[in-house]
């Protein structure tokens, strides 16, 4: 694939992206190495290479929910600067 200006301007159009012309053909040139890049790769033979899922060797260490104890409601409320007997009080943040 051939990377050339005018793709690199319909692809700033779509992205509403403004470029000087030195900036429009020092992106064209980068994209075009990019591409290459990419070619290049496909032509090495992954035949019987297995794909990579992660990088590390690292397993998540997942452990089970353990349900706890919990703190009571007026434990909770004893922390808020401003509430009734049952709720915090925080100020209007939707205005009708």
């Amino acid at each position: 694939m051939e990377v050339t200006i005018a793709l690199v301007e319909k692809l700033a159009n779509l992205a509403r992206l403004h470029f000087t012309d030195e900036e429009m053909k020092s992106y064209t040139a980068d994209l075009q190495n990019m591409v290459s890049f990419v070619d290049q790769l496909n032509k090495v033979n992954t035949t019987g290479v297995e794909p990579v899922l992660h990088m590390g060797d690292a397993v998540n260490a997942l452990r089970d929910d353990v349900v706890k104890g919990s703190v009571t409601r007026e434990e909770a409320l004893l922390n808020s600067p401003v509430h009734d007997a049952q709720f915090f009080k925080v100020p209007k943040v939707i205005k009708k």
